[in-house]
């Protein structure tokens, strides 16, 4: 009887042990695991549910499946001028095989350090062999827009538009690559060797770059003596359309003072022959009056003048003395 009970808490006691080691276990959404057997992988689990194992003898190791950001630390590279510069770069990856990760890497920060060593030696690499411009500008769109630009400028009536072209004329080293194609150069040559870790590198982007404090001061001289030479031919242009409309506006001033300065002529010639008209009717009527009035208009202008008198013996003065008159 004893040996029965001792037979049935030995049971009960190995029972509890494997409900505790735990056979069943569970694979979430976005995990992938590895089944490790006595050191041997046994199985790759890499879909989502309730999986079995052997207990006390399988071990499972879980890797995240889903997309996982490396961040490289800005790092000062030469270029090929011998030029230094920071250059600041990110990266997205998964793990793509967990048993080739699982045999070559095993853990997450072995992974990150492994690939922190391949991207920053491919973009010292890359940054090396091409000059700076081609690190730091994408394309030459800039300097296209800078140097072709229309503009159109309405002059009279909604129909009469005169379109100029601007042609920027100033030289600058042509971009060949480019920052984008150097990241995409960097990725190609990465992601050749990654496969081996059983990781996949979706792509590596150039976060920053920056220049050195002492290549700062003649990146910014040419930027500015660029910006400078872009500056000058808009004044050139501007003054050239200055002196035009000046010119435009002059030639209409004196065709429109010509025009008036003529009908004005016109006018008082008109004036003066009506003038002369009504004059000549009014000392037909009277003479006599008309020579009085004449006189009484020209002693109002002129004796206001007059400092002095020696005489008044004159047949201007007629009206004044003459009690016939």
């Amino acid at each position: 009887m004893k040996k029965i009970i001792t037979t049935i808490i030995v049971i009960f006691v190995v029972f509890i042990g494997i409900v505790v080691a735990g056979p069943l276990f569970i694979i979430n959404e976005g995990e992938q695991a590895v089944v490790v057997q006595l050191g041997r992988i046994s199985n790759v689990i890499t879909t989502a549910g309730l999986k079995l194992k052997v207990p006390f003898i399988d071990e499972v190791v879980r890797y995240p499946k889903k997309i996982m950001a490396w961040d490289g630390e800005a790092r000062i590279i030469p270029t090929a001028e011998r030029q230094f510069i920071f250059v600041d770069v990110v990266a997205r990856w998964r793990i793509a095989d967990p048993k080739k990760f699982y045999e070559s890497i095993k853990t997450i920060d072995a992974a990150y350090s492994r690939l922190a060593e391949i991207i920053d030696s491919e973009v010292r690499t890359v940054v090396t062999r091409n000059p700076l411009i081609e690190s730091v500008r994408n394309s030459d769109i800039i300097m296209d827009r800078s140097s072709g630009i229309e503009i159109e400028i309405t002059e009279g009536s909604e129909e009469e538009v005169i379109s100029t072209p601007m042609q920027v004329n100033y030289s600058h080293e042509p971009i060949k690559k480019g920052r984008r194609r150097l990241a995409e150069e960097i990725l190609a040559n990465s992601r050749g060797m990654v496969p081996e870790y059983g990781i996949e590198l979706i792509d590596v982007v150039t976060r920053q770059i920056s220049y050195s404090p002492e290549l700062t001061p003649s990146v910014y001289a040419r930027m500015k003596r660029e910006r400078d030479q872009i500056a000058m031919y808009y004044r050139s242009q501007g003054e050239g359309k200055k002196a035009e409309w000046l010119g435009r506006m002059n030639n209409e001033k004196r065709s429109l003072l010509s025009a008036a300065y003529m009908e004005a002529e016109e006018i008082r010639g008109r004036a003066d022959a009506e003038a002369s008209r009504i004059y000549a009717e009014a000392y037909n009527r009277d003479r006599s009056f008309f020579d009085f009035w004449r006189a009484i208009e020209s002693y109002r202008q002129t004796m206001p003048k007059f400092k002095k008198t020696l005489t008044t013996d004159m047949d201007y003065f007629r009206y004044l003395y003459s009690p016939r008159q």
